[in-house]
């Protein structure tokens, strides 16, 4: 009797102090309020070229600064578009983007599947060779790539800023690579048992599975390219050749730059990126959790 009367009072007491427990403790609250000045932080940059998208040129760099604008000038935008060909520069990165992307992941993913799935002399050393690669800044080999360029007749011309990173991305096979390694490899002796090829493999069984790889790859590449201001600078000296970021530069001039119509131009960049990543983002997450989780 007086061993159930001790029970029962632990269990009263175990019931209050699970009633007590606080929901949040004072570690999540500490954690929350960091991520929300960090998230406040990184997006200050992106309302400050929006604001001042809307702003008169007199209203840019007031000090304390006015983030709301006052008038709206709407006109900012279609002046934006009308000072410099900007249609010519969206056709420009849009079709070098996307062709590269494609490129990028067919290529990438021939290599990572041969370092993951094809035993060859020396495969593991070479791969770390080649990875060894993201070690090296891109400022380093600028130099021997444009004598490249100019040797082959490829300068001011499109094809210096596709054939490069569509043929060859260290980071892309091994992000692919990490994936493949998943894979189990009895899926691969099933299939060579039943009289599949490599190709067969490769393109029927392997490629379909590494779908979420894929389209991280992919909107890390567009994202790339689309905000890729050092090679076409270097690169292109045609304006009827130039991307979006080369045209935004224009607006820089020698004495004075208008800010209103860079920023609007900015905003309007902006937005091929911002729905490539809204409409891919599941993918994305999904992709590089599974390479973390499971590489």
């Amino acid at each position: 009797m007086k061993g159930n009367v001790t029970e029962a009072a632990i269990g009263r007491r175990a019931a209050v102090t699970v009633r007590r427990r606080p929901r949040f403790s004072f570690g999540d609250v500490a954690l929350h309020l960091v991520l929300i000045l960090g998230s406040c932080l990184m997006i200050l940059p992106l309302f400050w070229m929006i604001s001042s998208s809307l702003k008169d040129i007199s209203q840019i760099f007031l000090i304390p600064p006015k983030w709301i604008p006052d008038p709206f000038v709407w006109t900012n935008f279609e002046r934006s578009l009308q000072a410099l060909p900007f249609g010519r520069a969206y056709f420009n990165s849009i079709y070098m983007s996307l062709l590269v992307v494609l490129l990028q992941l067919f290529t990438c993913a021939l290599a990572a599947f041969a370092f993951a799935k094809v035993r060859f002399p020396f495969r593991d050393t070479l791969f770390i060779l080649f990875v060894a690669m993201l070690m090296v800044p891109e400022q380093v080999t600028i130099i021997p790539l444009y004598l490249i360029m100019k040797e082959i007749g490829w300068l001011d011309t499109h094809l210096s800023l596709i054939v490069p990173p569509a043929l060859f991305s260290a980071f892309g096979v091994f992000l692919l690579r990490q994936f493949f390694k998943t894979i189990p490899n009895d899926l691969e002796e099933a299939a060579i048992v039943d009289g599949a090829s490599l190709p067969t493999i490769f393109f029927r069984i392997m490629l379909p599975l590494i779908k979420p790889s894929l389209s991280a790859l992919g909107i890390f590449t567009f994202l790339y390219m689309w905000n890729n201001f050092f090679h076409p600078v270097i690169f292109l000296s045609s304006p009827n050749l130039f991307t979006v970021p080369l045209m935004l530069n224009m607006f820089k001039g020698l004495y004075i730059t208008d800010w209103t119509l860079m920023m609007a131009g900015s905003t309007i960049a902006l937005v091929p990126a911002l729905i490539a990543y809204l409409f891919t983002q599941k993918y994305v997450i999904e992709g590089i959790a599974m390479t973390g989780i499971k590489g």
